[in-house]
């Protein structure tokens, strides 16, 4: 006979959770069949039966199909009514008229502006083609006139840009102050004017022409000044520009070496190369028969 201990419930009234352990398979089955059940899908047809109906192929459920998505308008329907305005403007304004109107500019105050703080640069250059194409236009006595003024202008003017495009200006006229204009602007304080003074005689040409820009190389201490008189040397193609184009072989500038080089071979219609040496030698004596430089006889020697 089994003793029970006071207190203790008796083995036949424990429950059976308590009094045993389930089995894995047993709680497994019972967890198993509280489970959702996948379903199974539908096989897919072959080749076969999908040539032969193929409606019965089964979209994917995640993948909207092209039907499903919303059509998108073509591009060009957006483009092509700003195309057409832009067209009609281009047509239109220039028949009527209006290419040169600017709705931005007020006229009454401009004028009122200049007659109180004086004219800009930009309104004075304006001012200085109107003048310029109506003495083209005009008699030799009035475009000797304009010129004076210019010559009065040039004088007066402080801004080195205005004086720039007077000397521009002075230069497609051929009168003693327009002439005047381009020989004082080779003294100008400024370096700017002085280098568009030597592209002025670079165009004029003559034997005074090579005399200036000689002197304005020799003289000048702005190196831009000195480069743009010995490249207007050899745009000249004059002879007598070969003495002062050796002596800038001597500069201690590379660079006006390089330009001195280029302008040579403008002058003579030879080709040595870029070797200074070379051309030092040719300069001293032009006469001398020397081989030209060429891309041949370069190989030549490296083998």
């Amino acid at each position: 006979m089994r003793r029970e201990t006071p207190g203790t419930p008796p083995c036949d009234h424990v429950p059976a959770a308590e009094g045993r352990a389930k089995s894995p398979s047993s709680e497994a089955f019972a967890l198993g069949s509280t489970l959702p059940q996948p379903v199974p899908s539908r096989p897919q047809p072959g080749r076969r039966a999908l040539a032969a109906a193929p409606d019965q192929i089964e979209p994917h459920r995640f993948r909207p199909t092209m039907a499903a998505l919303p059509a998108q308008p073509p591009r060009s329907l957006f483009l092509r009514p700003v195309v057409a305005v832009v067209m009609a403007c281009a047509v239109v304004l220039p028949a009527s008229g209006c290419a040169g109107w600017r709705p931005w500019r007020n006229r009454e105050k401009e004028a009122r502006l200049a007659e109180q703080y004086g004219a800009t640069a930009n309104q004075r250059m304006e001012s200085i083609h109107a003048q310029a194409k109506k003495a083209k236009a005009g008699s030799g006595t009035e475009q000797v006139a304009f010129t004076r003024e210019l010559m009065r202008q040039v004088l007066e003017e402080h801004d080195p840009r205005v004086r720039c495009d007077l000397v521009n200006t002075a230069a497609t006229f051929d009168t003693p102050a327009a002439v005047a204009v381009c020989k004082g602007a080779l003294q100008d304080p400024d370096e700017r004017v002085r280098t568009i003074a030597c592209e002025v005689w670079g165009e004029r040409g003559g034997a005074e022409a090579v005399q200036l820009l000689a002197q304005r190389y020799q003289t000048d201490a702005e190196l831009d000044v000195r480069l743009r008189a010995v490249r207007m040397l050899g745009k000249l193609k004059d002879k007598e520009a070969i003495p002062v184009l050796a002596r800038a072989l001597e500069d201690p500038d590379p660079a006006v070496q390089y330009r001195a080089v280029a302008a040579l071979k403008q002058v003579s219609g030879r080709d040595l190369g870029n070797d200074v040496n070379a051309w030092r030698a040719w300069a001293a004596d032009p006469g001398a028969d020397r081989n030209e430089w060429s891309i041949a006889e370069q190989f030549r020697k490296l083998f």
